[in-house]
């Protein structure tokens, strides 16, 4: 009895050391795919469509690498989705042109405040009621992103602010269709594969305007390969022992350890805009995760 107790202890050990690690990268790659996109695209070394179309495909290609090593491995017979895959190619095409205009901390804050709200919207269309705590959350962060974009000397480009917000909703409908994977190692590779119809019309449409350089092809496959193919996979590995909850919180980090990226890879400047808006956006999210799990708890306890 002592020696399974041990073992399960240990095991319950194990999953929680390996989520950590998992969710750490995860939080890391996603902020590195911010200062990458930025690198490649504020320099100019590079135009959005060819970066995009980089990324995707050296996505699939490390992706199916590592695949075919782990054959014996993946038996799921589900793989992937063309809605997930759709999704996929959606954020990272938006993701692409708004970085042409938004600085690194700007542009993560407002697609994983996007991200954030594009879940809550999902679940209270889905029939689930606000708590009055995540009503007030909503509205701070609603407000955090007008003035944000309001008028002023430091205020982000719309257009960049519209991209950066459709990539944000989609990467929230592809994180939603992911929850439940059961491979995904399989599930991301087949997502990946599956946009490269979607790639190939791109390619074609922008052919006129393509311009790149080592430096902006190199940049596009390690945010392809490494920050995205295997970054995505580990995500969804990770969701498998976080909470909802969790993985909502946790997210919040990355604005800001992309930011960080920004200041010290690219020399951008934090201004008051930024962070003040970032404070009631993340500051609302967060109210948003955590009011209703904390009054539910508070109302069993008094009970």
């Amino acid at each position: 009895m002592y020696c399974l107790e041990t073992c399960l202890t240990n095991k319950s050990r194990y999953l929680l050391i390996k989520t950590i690690i998992f969710t750490g990268f995860t939080l890391i790659a996603f902020a590195a795919n911010s200062v990458l996109c930025r690198l490649a695209l504020g320099e100019k070394t590079i135009d959005a469509s060819s970066f995009t179309v980089i990324r995707l495909l050296s996505g699939a290609i490390v992706l199916l690498v590592i695949l075919k090593i782990n054959s014996n491995k993946n038996s799921s017979p589900i793989k992937g989705s063309w809605p997930a895959s759709f999704m996929l190619f959606l954020y990272a095409v938006t993701f692409s042109f708004a970085y042409i205009t938004l600085d690194t901390g700007t542009g993560a804050i407002i697609l994983f405040g996007s991200v954030q709200i594009t879940m809550i919207l999902l679940s209270l269309i889905s029939g689930n009621r606000l708590h009055i705590t995540e009503w007030i959350g909503v509205s701070i962060a609603f407000i955090g992103f007008v003035y944000l974009v309001s008028p002023g000397v430091t205020s982000p480009s719309v257009i960049g602010f519209s991209f950066m917000t459709i990539a944000g909703i989609a990467w929230g409908i592809y994180t939603l269709k992911g929850r439940d994977s059961v491979n995904p190692l399989m599930d991301t590779t087949y997502n990946f594969l599956r946009t490269i119809p979607f790639v190939i019309v791109l390619a074609i449409i922008a052919i006129q305007n393509t311009h790149y350089s080592s430096e902006g092809i190199l940049l596009a496959a390690v945010s392809g390969g490494i920050t995205s193919g295997i970054g995505y996979t580990i995500w969804y590995i990770a969701l498998g022992g976080l909470s909802t909850t969790q993985a909502a919180v946790v997210q919040l980090l990355v604005p800001v350890i992309a930011a960080l990226g920004g200041v010290i890879f690219l020399s951008e400047k934090i201004t008051l805009r930024l962070t003040f808006s970032a404070i009631m956006i993340l500051g609302g999210i967060l109210m948003i995760v955590r009011g209703r799990y904390y009054f539910v708890h508070l109302k069993l306890n008094r009970n």
